[in-house]
């Protein structure tokens, strides 16, 4: 599935996205900020209250991997789905 940019201008809209990135395999966003990320090992995190800009920055990042590292790790509430 082809990255898809959130629009600036009204709400967050709901975000599926594969990703071409060594760490991460696909994105998914939610209307009340949770993200959701699937890394390649197999693991699932969602991530709560994370802003429409960090996800903007996330598809669009060359690294996403790096992006991940700097700006969403540790920095947002989190848990792991099974």
């Amino acid at each position: 599935m082809a990255s898809t940019m959130l629009p600036r201008d009204s709400e967050p809209k709901a975000l599926r996205a594969t990703v071409h990135s060594s760490l991460l395999m696909s994105v998914d966003y939610a209307s009340d900020q949770t993200l959701v990320l699937t890394f390649r090992s197999g693991a699932t995190y969602r991530y709560l209250a994370v802003p429409p800009a960090v996800v903007e920055e996330l598809i669009a990042a060359e690294s996403k991997g790096s992006y991940f590292n700097l700006k969403i790790r540790n920095r947002f509430a989190y848990q792991r789905l099974p």
